[in-house]
């Protein structure tokens, strides 16, 4: 994919889909820097990738994504990247009258201005140097909000315009901004979601995840995703290969915006 040598960050990448969008820019021979919350989890993040990429150069570094002083404090660390892949996300399953303002922030820091500020942090750089690519992962709930996940589907519709918005800064560069709409996928964070519903249900995991799909009437795949099935269409737009695509919301979302786009 001729991403040999590049340089690239993955916010939010110890687990789920970041850790497979990391695994696979370093199995293409990209230096990746990892990030997560805590310095116990980047450090076994960093050690796993090591074990399955051990060509690739890989580092990490803890930051709470939420709070701009440590946002800034991490891209005084990192320096510049070729790649910027947007990633960090939380998601809570609520009734909208129960999401206090505290919970509306923290979705809004975490999922959206994460993405503002480190964008803001290296775009300018990419555009100095006449390269590089940024890589907003947001989601079908973009496009398709669910009833009780609002605060969630609002961010990552407000990734969608954030990506429109900064592709046209790098009007006639080699630099691109495009964003990957995700459908249901079996990250670590959905795992968890399902086996502790499962529990408090009294039913097997597998079971509940098979009926949520199934409740799901609009997905052509009818099946969750696999995080590396995400981090496959990133890849790609990483690449020296996607030129030509700038300013898009590519779907990898097993079919379930057929009914709506």
């Amino acid at each position: 994919m001729g991403l040999e040598g590049a340089r690239a960050f993955v916010s939010g990448s110890t687990r789920g889909i970041g850790a497979a969008i990391a695994e696979a820019l370093a199995r293409e021979g990209a230096e990746v820097v990892l990030n997560g919350r805590s310095e116990s989890g980047v450090d076994a993040a960093v050690a796993r990738l090591r074990g399955v990429a051990p060509a690739s150069a890989v580092s990490g570094i803890a930051a709470d994504l939420a709070d701009a002083d440590a946002t800034a404090e991490l891209l005084r660390r990192l320096g510049e990247v070729d790649v910027l892949v947007n990633n960090a996300g939380a998601f809570d399953v609520a009734p909208f009258a129960d999401i206090d303002d505290a919970a509306w922030q923290r979705c809004l820091d975490v999922n959206l201005l994460s993405a503002v500020r480190l964008t803001r942090g290296l775009l300018g750089g990419m555009l100095d140097r006449g390269h590089g690519r940024v890589i907003l992962v947001a989601s079908e709930s973009g496009v398709n909000v669910p009833a009780d996940m609002i605060p969630y589907g609002v961010t990552k519709a407000g990734m969608l315009a954030l990506g429109n918005g900064l592709a046209k800064l790098t009007r006639g560069t080699a630099v691109t901004v495009n964003t990957v709409l995700g459908g249901p996928t079996y990250s670590d964070g959905v795992a968890d979601a399902v086996e502790a519903l499962a529990a408090a249900q009294g039913l097997p995991a597998a079971e509940l995840r098979t009926a949520i799909i199934g409740a799901n009437r609009t997905s052509l795949v009818e099946r969750f995703l696999e995080p590396a099935e995400i981090a496959s269409l990133v890849v790609y737009l990483a690449s020296p290969l996607s030129s030509a695509t700038n300013g898009a919301a590519l779907r990898a979302d097993g079919g379930v915006l057929t009914s709506l786009l």
